[in-house]
């Protein structure tokens, strides 16, 4: 079995390099995100926000001694589990997440001086004892066990005496800045929680502490007191098939990942990428997305031609529709944008450029994986393609840009893998289509668009989730819906974890049950687990 890591959150910090392809596009993003300016890095799911976050710490942390700039990691994947009665809950969670990480960095680093007061509004109480923020954080967290319960966020400190703080830690100890990397920055179906993040990363900023924050297109949702193009650099993070390295770096990606898993030989490795035009195939319909390949390739084996096609078919005809079909499940206030989208693109867009290219191929023309809307096609239109964009079908690749009729609008770029789904024998054309594909070419879908008319959804009526309820809903959902390999859910089956619930009411010890598993496996089956779980709620 191929030890292949999906998920950041799964690879040691130690260790990230050696799972690093450079790319000019990525090192120029990782060299701004070291810089005292604020980022906002923007990808969809599995694309490697997480990833390059990581990348820039573990260089950063290896330069310290020379430039005394500590880079520290914060994750707020864990925000839906936050029921309080409280309104402040999610500020106050925020901000003591951020100082016991900020703590936590400095205690690795032997830089915490219990005698200076400074380190007491970061919770500190002293060698080998939990935080008070610490503490605080974690009632937070568990408070979707017990919503009523009150809890004292007294010791919270206040933005200026947080900042205050950090300049006298920064003077004391030596350290000339300390930056933020924020992942998970919000839920991405509570705007609430959204706003709040966004008021918080734009006070945040003092010559002694700059953020860097990463979030999903289309959904987020930045507040009216924050500008994304003012406030700080927006970075999209899009890796475009038409690079001319994209083949040779999205393959180095791969080989990173088998070389460094134990479970490969080098004659695996030799054939998996032997078929060369079999693996372009699955590079192209990934969009860009590491995650999409690394899944796709272990599921088609020795990229025969036979295992290439069902895996392409099933992966992008079923796999990523049901991933965003699912938030119709679990958010049932947008099904209609939710649904009426997955309709548009399987229903209209997907079989009118498929059917543009095949005429196109047999003349020798260009093809395309494009479609255009109008910039003032209804607002429910466009909230339903954002959140297609969030699960990675869609890419809007451009604003302001002018159709055949010189009326201007947004053009998308539709996920290659869908696009060569629908092809007879993916293998058999898809390099002819991707090839020749080039935007001038892009279906258009103007103003009054009749394919508007179904999605009659009031768009002031989508109101936030009740996440209490959405929560205990998915909480009692079977594990089977998470996105883990079947031998893992076979065994944790196995020692009665059955429910999302189970997963985070389970102890080290209760890993530890599965059979032929010790301490370190334990603690890796469970670090899995529980991203797993973390990010289905993300949704």
């Amino acid at each position: 079995m191929v030890n292949i890591f999906y998920r950041t959150e799964e690879i040691k910090n130690e260790e990230i390099l050696n799972y690093f392809v450079e790319s000019a596009q990525e090192r120029q993003i990782i060299d701004k995100l070291k810089l005292s300016s604020p980022v906002i890095l923007v990808g969809s799911r599995g694309v490697g926000k997480s990833f390059l976050f990581k990348v820039a710490q573990k260089e950063m942390l290896d330069s310290f001694d020379e430039k005394k700039v500590l880079p520290v990691y914060v994750t707020f994947r864990s925000s839906s589990l936050l029921v309080t009665n409280n309104k402040n809950k999610f500020h106050n969670w925020m901000l003591a997440r951020i100082c016991n990480e900020i703590l936590r960095a400095l205690k690795k680093k032997g830089l915490v001086d219990i005698t200076n007061s400074s380190f007491t509004v970061l919770g500190d109480k002293g060698m080998g004892k939990v935080s008070n923020l610490e503490q605080i954080v974690e009632l937070y967290e568990n408070s979707w066990k017990d919503p009523n319960q009150e809890i004292n966020a007294a010791e919270i400190p206040t933005i200026d005496a947080f900042l205050d703080a950090i300049e006298d830690i920064c003077e004391d100890v030596g350290i000339n800045r300390i930056v933020l990397f924020i992942d998970e920055a919000a839920h991405v179906f509570l705007p609430e929680q959204q706003r709040q993040f966004f008021n918080l990363f734009r006070d945040l900023r003092s010559p002694y502490i700059s953020c860097n924050a990463a979030v999903y297109p289309g959904v987020t949702v930045y507040g009216e007191f924050f500008q994304p193009t003012h406030d700080a650099s927006l970075i999209n993070l899009h890796r475009s098939i038409n690079e001319e390295d994209y083949i040779r770096h999205m393959k180095d990606m791969v080989v990173k990942q088998l070389v460094a898993s134990s479970d490969t030989t080098s004659e695996q490795i030799s054939q998996l990428l032997k078929r060369g035009e079999n693996f372009s195939i699955l590079a192209y319909a990934a969009s860009g997305n590491p995650r999409h390949l690394l899944k796709t390739i272990i599921s088609s084996g020795k990229l025969e031609n036979k295992q290439v096609n069902e895996t392409i078919r099933s992966y992008y005809r079923t796999d990523i529709w049901s991933e965003h079909s699912n938030l119709a499940e679990k958010y049932k206030g947008h099904r209609e944008l939710i649904d009426w989208g997955r309709n548009f693109i399987e229903n209209e867009v997907l079989p009118s450029i498929v059917k543009k290219n095949a005429e196109r191929l047999g003349e020798d023309k260009k093809t395309s994986s494009y479609f255009w809307v109008h910039r003032d096609a209804p607002q429910v239109v466009k909230e339903a393609l954002r959140l297609l964009e969030y699960t990675g079908i869609l890419f809007e690749e451009g604003k302001g840009i002018k159709a055949t009729s010189k009326q201007v609008g947004s053009r998308y770029f539709l996920n290659i893998g869908i696009l060569i789904s629908n092809e007879a024998v993916s293998t058999s054309t898809a390099l002819d289509i991707i090839r020749s594909i080039s935007p001038r070419n892009s279906t258009e879908y103007g103003i009054n668009s009749k394919n508007y008319e179904s999605l009659k959804v009031d768009f002031k009526g989508l109101n936030e989730p009740d996440m209490p309820g959405v929560l205990n809903e998915i909480l009692s959902k079977e594990i089977e819906v998470l996105d883990l390999p079947v031998w893992q859910i076979e065994e944790l089956k196995n020692v009665s974890i059955f429910k999302i619930k189970d997963i985070l009411l389970a102890n080290e010890e209760d890993f530890k049950k599965i059979y032929m598993v010790g301490d370190v496996r334990a603690r890796r089956i469970k670090s899995a687990a529980i991203s797993s779980v973390y990010e289905y709620l993300s949704d």
